[in-house]
């Protein structure tokens, strides 16, 4: 599916990311485990297109190095990112947050509902929230909002950024099982999520890796 080669990221003269080799194979969930400033929200960044990298490459399926694309482009790739800031745009109402960059990517209004209805088999706890506003959601919530955006385009790859990171006991089992239908769903998807306590990620990843000083390890 992906595959990020020999990435070397610099920010503000320091080296965060050093020969970064991750293989991220369809229909495996993947976890990068590591401390607060360790590199994972750098190397979800760099697959996005956010930041660029010093060398290296991000190949999509093999051939399509993704760095010489904008990173407007990722969408249209069928790469959903959620952030761990979550990103809701609080004068928009969840559904429209949902909606929005499948409209951006200029699809029709059947393709649209087709894919909220398959988001609310997926995450039915976002349907009591779809009419609220974004600025009316708690910080949990607001994860569970922006795992649906994700969840939108995100057909061949879904970047969360530690997801489990602050939400209730409740909210994480909810949003575990989100992950399991989603898996059952759409098989073919590969999931990456980051997490600095790698409890919180229970059974969920097929493979995890550890990331220390920008180096990553593949554990299991």
């Amino acid at each position: 599916m992906i595959r990020l080669q020999n990435i070397n990221v610099e920010i503000a003269g320091n080296q965060v990311l050093r020969d970064i080799n991750l293989h991220l194979p369809a229909g495996k969930v993947v976890g990068i485990v590591g401390h607060n400033g360790a590199g994972k929200t750098t190397t979800l960044r760099t697959i996005m297109g956010l930041i660029a990298p010093l060398s290296g490459e991000v190949l999509f399926k093999n051939t399509i190095d993704l760095l010489k694309k904008p990173a407007y482009t990722r969408a249209g790739d069928g790469i959903g990112y959620s952030p761990e800031d979550r990103v809701i745009f609080p004068t928009l109402t969840v559904e429209e947050n949902l909606r929005l960059p499948c409209e951006v990517l200029g699809m029709g209004s059947q393709e649209i509902r087709q894919r909220l209805e398959q988001v609310k088999e997926i995450v039915p706890e976002i349907i009591e929230l779809l009419p609220r506003s974004g600025s009316a959601l708690s910080g949990g919530q607001g994860k569970m909002a922006a795992l649906g955006r994700a969840l939108m385009i995100g057909r061949n790859l879904l970047l969360l950024d530690e997801p489990f990171q602050g939400l209730a006991p409740r909210l994480a089992r909810l949003y575990t099982e989100a992950l399991a239908r989603l898996r059952q769903s759409q098989p073919d998807v590969c999931v990456v999520i980051t997490e600095s306590n790698a409890k919180l990620l229970g059974d969920i990843p097929d493979h995890v890796c550890n990331i220390e000083r920008g180096s990553l390890q593949l554990l299991s």
